[in-house]
């Protein structure tokens, strides 16, 4: 009798990313699909996320010897089962009752950890509680009062977080026309989480008359709340050089998935220059059109020491809440793994430039 290989996990659900996506589609009112797919303006900056990371190719290594491939890494002390960290993407609830409860459940699981959104649908406190190891890192807006800011930053520190991720791209709303064509509201309940309100959070940036912030302002508040912080949404070498002398301990690099800025460049295309202006200080991560595995290894080859993924834990959260993320980290862990299996690198340190090489059309 002939016994059948499979090539999948036969107690799983899902067996690609692609089932996912297809499956947080079908789950989705169109236009809460929008709101998460779409980006600003005519999406130019939203493809090109995606072109960046598709116009590089590996150089496999054969024969090394090598180890079955560790993933593992620590950044700013926080040690990872795998250089991902998840996103801090806001109105959660839209996708799915459970929210960031659900996606911080199965990061703690996957050993890797999340950067808790201001805009969420659950508290910072809650999350904090519920999932210890997942909730490491909180984002809030460079925007509102400095007292707000504060009295945010206070409550990430009393209640266990290692920093602050500071968002710094978004001054006003981005222009995003998908929105707009479907008449979309969006139900504010959703990302009232830390405030008593969205008026709160996003008035400002809504009537776009938000008081000026600087480097300087954001380095005080930063001292006096006595947390460190990344900058996320950083593109060019002046503004990471800007970041890092400000006390950043590491810069993000983000266009907002392409939903503030049309014409912003793609992450990837910006990566090694933010790489060469930061010059080793601080660590460098970064978002923006990672789908796969084979993603995220093309972003550390080329100088990032993690990855943050927002769109595809989205997609496991609307596909299947908590089992669904789960599902997207265990398919992308084992894609990464299998992939650095083929590339004869054993860690993810002996990934660098020489493991891609621009691919030929």
């Amino acid at each position: 009798m002939v016994e059948a290989i499979t090539f999948h996990d036969a107690q799983s659900t899902f067996v690609t990313l692609g089932e996912i996506h297809a499956a947080a589609q079908r789950t989705l009112d169109s236009s809460v699909w929008d709101f998460l797919e779409g980006g600003a303006g005519a999406e130019w900056t939203l493809a090109a996320n995606r072109a960046a990371v598709d116009a590089w190719a590996f150089r496999p290594r054969v024969l090394r010897g090598t180890a079955p491939p560790d993933l593992s890494t620590t950044l700013l002390g926080v040690e990872l089962a795998m250089p991902v960290l998840v996103a801090p993407f806001g109105a959660d609830r839209l996708f799915h009752p459970e929210g960031h409860r659900a996606v911080t459940a199965a990061v703690q699981e996957a050993g890797i950890a999340s950067i808790v959104p201001e805009a969420g649908s659950f508290s910072l406190e809650t999350l904090a509680k519920e999932a210890p190891g997942a909730a490491r890192f909180f984002q809030l807006h460079a925007l509102g009062s400095d007292e707000m800011f504060l009295g945010l930053a206070g409550r990430a520190r009393d209640a266990g977080y290692a920093a602050l991720c500071v968002t710094v791209d978004s001054p006003v709303d981005g222009w995003r026309e998908r929105n707009k064509t479907n008449r979309f509201g969006l139900d504010t309940s959703a990302m009232e989480g830390n405030h008593d309100s969205a008026e709160e959070l996003f008035g400002p940036m809504l009537r776009n008359d938000e008081p000026v912030w600087t480097w300087a302002r954001l380095a005080a508040l930063a001292r006096r709340a006595g947390m460190p912080f990344l900058a996320k949404g950083v593109l060019v070498g002046e503004d990471a050089h800007e970041a890092v002398e400000a006390g950043a301990c590491a810069v993000y690099v983000s266009n907002h998935g392409g939903r503030q800025l049309d014409g912003a460049p793609a992450t990837l295309t910006q990566l090694p220059e933010i790489v060469r202006a930061v010059e080793g200080r601080v660590p460098v991560i970064i978002d923006g059109g990672f789908r796969r595995g084979t993603d995220i290894l093309k972003a550390l080859a080329l100088g990032a020491d993690a990855v943050t993924l927002g769109r595809p834990i989205a997609y496991g959260l609307a596909a299947g809440g908590r089992e669904g993320v789960a599902a997207v980290l265990d398919l992308l862990r084992r894609e990464m793994r299998a992939t650095m299996t083929l590339l004869g690198r054993a860690t993810v340190a002996d990934l660098g430039p020489t493991a891609v090489q621009k691919a030929e059309r």
